[in-house]
């Protein structure tokens, strides 16, 4: 098997069921397998999409524990050479895995690859390359300086505003979106950390990787469509907080000393600040109603 495409489900049937077929699409002539691995959705995802995708290995988990430990729940279940961890919003072109394995397999020295990522609208997405978070960083992102500098390469570092997202580089970190791993190398790294929930597990993957001794590839000659976010809304507090909690949990596994003490300041001025923001914008919208 030289594929296996894991993909996380919560909630968001018809979104997987488009994915679904152009993820089928890409792996014609190419041996590969399709795990979902649903996350205790309400709405019937398996019940709805099982009759359409009879090839398809569906797994239910009871309870929703988060994204990194049902991507393990996956893996467990995988047989292929390379995983490819993929958002259930997503869509594919026909020639993506293909170009992305004959990429990796010329490569000794990667661990993992992402892709260039755009949205409905076909535009960029940033996070589709990062480095790893730094307290200069993460300020220059929280005061909007990276958003006037864009491609700086000190004030942007967080998107490595500097590197162009039409070449191939190396860089710090890969989104869990669409990440292509070598089997080998997940196992030694020994998978996503469960004690993130949601969001950060791609960071810490992609710092392990890195510690490990590999590289982590960003591959633009082939990009997807993210519908991002579609199971939490990114401007709410359902997703602020988890997300600042995620870069805490991060900061306290790899940082010490002074800059973790720092790191953890801007975190919890980051959530404060943005929670701020997000009750004004509550009152500005029931008055306006």
């Amino acid at each position: 098997m030289e594929i296996s495409v894991i993909i996380v489900n919560y909630n968001v049937k018809y979104l997987l069921e488009k994915c679904l077929y152009s993820v089928q699409a890409a792996l014609r002539n190419i041996p590969g397998e399709i795990i979902i691995v649903d996350n205790a959705s309400s709405d019937n995802s398996i019940e709805y999409l099982q009759p359409l995708f009879p090839g398809v290995k569906f797994i239910a988990n009871p309870i929703n524990k988060g994204f990194g430990s049902a991507c393990n729940t996956g893996f467990q279940q995988s047989s292929g050479e390379y995983i490819l961890f993929l958002n259930p919003d997503t869509i594919v072109p026909t020639d993506c895995f293909k170009k992305c394995l004959d990429f990796i397999q010329t490569k000794k020295d990667a661990g993992a690859l992402g892709i260039k990522m755009l949205n409905g609208s076909g535009n960029y997405l940033k996070e589709s390359k990062r480095n790893f978070p730094s307290v200069s960083a993460s300020l220059f992102k929280m005061t909007g300086l990276a958003s006037l500098f864009p491609h700086s390469k000190l004030f942007a570092a967080y998107y490595a505003g500097h590197l162009s997202e039409n070449e191939i580089h190396e860089v710090d970190v890969l989104s869990g979106a669409f990440m292509l791993i070598k089997r080998n190398v997940f196992i030694e790294v020994k998978g996503f950390d469960e004690d993130f929930f949601m969001y950060g597990e791609d960071i810490d993957l992609s710092y392990r990787i890195q510690k490990a001794g590999y590289k982590n590839y960003y591959f633009p000659e082939t990009s997807i469509t993210h519908y991002k976010g579609a199971s939490t809304k990114k401007r709410s507090m359902a997703h602020i907080k988890p997300f600042y909690g995620a870069m805490s949990i991060f900061v306290d596994k790899h940082y010490s000393g002074g800059a973790k003490g720092v790191f953890k300041f801007i975190l919890k001025t980051g959530i404060w600040f943005f929670a701020g923001l997000y009750a004004i914008g509550n009152i500005f919208r029931s008055e306006q109603k």
